[in-house]
């Protein structure tokens, strides 16, 4: 298989994903990076054919390194789309140190033996860094995925492959001039190990990128534009996986429902502007009062949902009621005093064997109580798999602050 047959496979593969990144870049916005990474692969279709012309090329040396700093433009296209991806600060010092590099090298590539491997060795070297910057990109985002293990893998073996070119050059010989470059064993072996880098970069990058675009997507499904809060859809996928976890672990759990009182008042009288604020407010309350293994939800309206892990019903209790005398104080404040804001919570501690949704129940129960006695009060239900009373908990405590 001939060098050229090899270069015209690689221009292929090269505008393929080319366009593959550019549908991506154009019709998902999220997917930040792909742009990028198009125009790296668009860079790579012209790299290619300028090697293609280069055998009739009036003067080989000029096109020969308008092709190399083209390549470098490729990787370095390729390197800001993974840092942005990445949403990694970009690398400007270093990319511009390469460059300077690539500059600084120029002269002595022009001096030095057209196919020797000290020349070829000076030619990969700007290659080789950036290649390893945009590892070095992929290890600090310190993402631990199976992807990202196999992208730090992939542009490692990539940026290896520009050390072992020179070696293959001292060899075997490259040729004795650029425009016999397509006839030498050594174009071969090297656009093959392109070839193979190239398509293992692509297509490792795409998957990423469409994991990662799932899982965007997936987390806003599951997320309340008002509040940045989960929504009952996410409450309910990851409550569950909190409830089996404590199962598993025989750990306490406990779930807090929090409804605003009055909040048809609050709008009515403020508008709905300022029962957003409410909203966020609460919503920015609640996030700051619990730590990262726990959840905090909307459950829609002005209703709100915490589960606290390792804590039993006191805990939470004692946390609940710290929130409940915020709510006044810091709600309050947020519509200027006009008019006082409080919060009901209704309280339940995970039974052995229970489900979510029986849980929810019960809370929901202690919350009812809690509105029904008079508003802006704490309401726990029984600890212990309670009786029932036509098919309901019966609710055992009620408090509220003096």
């Amino acid at each position: 298989m001939t060098a050229a047959f090899i270069l015209g496979i690689n221009m292929f593969i090269a505008a393929l994903f080319g366009v593959a990144f550019a549908v991506v870049a154009r019709s998902n916005p999220v997917a930040r990076g792909a742009g990028w990474l198009a125009g790296a692969y668009a860079l790579g279709v012209a790299d290619v054919t300028l090697e293609f012309l280069l055998p009739w090329s009036a003067h080989p040396t000029t096109i020969g390194f308008v092709i190399f700093y083209i390549y470098l433009a490729a990787l370095t296209c390729g390197m800001i789309g993974v840092s942005k991806h990445y949403r990694a600060l970009l690398p400007t010092a270093p990319i511009a140190s390469i460059w300077v590099l690539a500059a600084l090298l120029t002269p002595a590539m022009l001096v030095l033996p057209y196919g020797s491997a000290a020349r070829t060795l000076l030619y990969h070297i700007p290659y080789f860094a950036m290649q390893m910057l945009m590892t070095w990109i992929v290890i600090r985002a310190q993402r631990r995925m199976l992807l990202d293990r196999l992208l730090v893998f992939v542009s490692s073996a990539a940026a290896l492959t520009y050390m072992v070119k020179p070696l293959v050059a001292w060899r075997m010989g490259i040729a004795d001039a650029p425009q016999h470059y397509l006839a030498s064993h050594y174009a071969a072996i090297s656009q093959s190990m392109g070839s193979v880098i190239l398509i293992a970069l692509a297509l490792v990058l795409l998957l990423v990128m469409m994991r990662d675009m799932t899982i965007e997507m997936v987390a806003r499904s599951e997320t309340d534009p008002l509040s940045g809060l989960r929504n009952r859809r996410g409450f309910e996928v990851h409550g569950d996986a909190m409830v089996a976890t404590a199962m598993r672990r025989a750990r306490p759990l406990t779930l807090v429902t929090v409804d605003i009182d009055r909040f048809k008042t609050i709008n009515d009288r403020h508008g709905h502007a300022v029962g957003d604020q409410v909203i966020i407010a609460l919503a920015r309350l609640l996030s700051d009062a619990t730590g990262e293994k726990d959840l905090v939800a909307r459950l829609g309206g002005e209703e709100f949902a915490l589960i606290l892990a390792n804590q039993n019903i006191e805990q939470a209790a004692r946390t609940a009621e710290i929130l409940r005398q915020r709510v006044r104080a810091e709600l309050s404040a947020a519509i200027g005093h006009e008019q006082e804001v409080s919060a009901s919570f209704g309280l339940a501690q995970l039974a052995p064997g229970e489900a979510l949704s029986d849980l929810a129940r019960r809370s929901d129960l202690a919350l009812y109580e809690a509105k029904n006695t008079g508003r802006d009060k704490v309401s726990l239900a029984p600890v212990d798999k309670p009786s029932l009373a036509h098919g309901h908990p019966v609710l055992i405590s009620s408090r509220t602050a003096a």
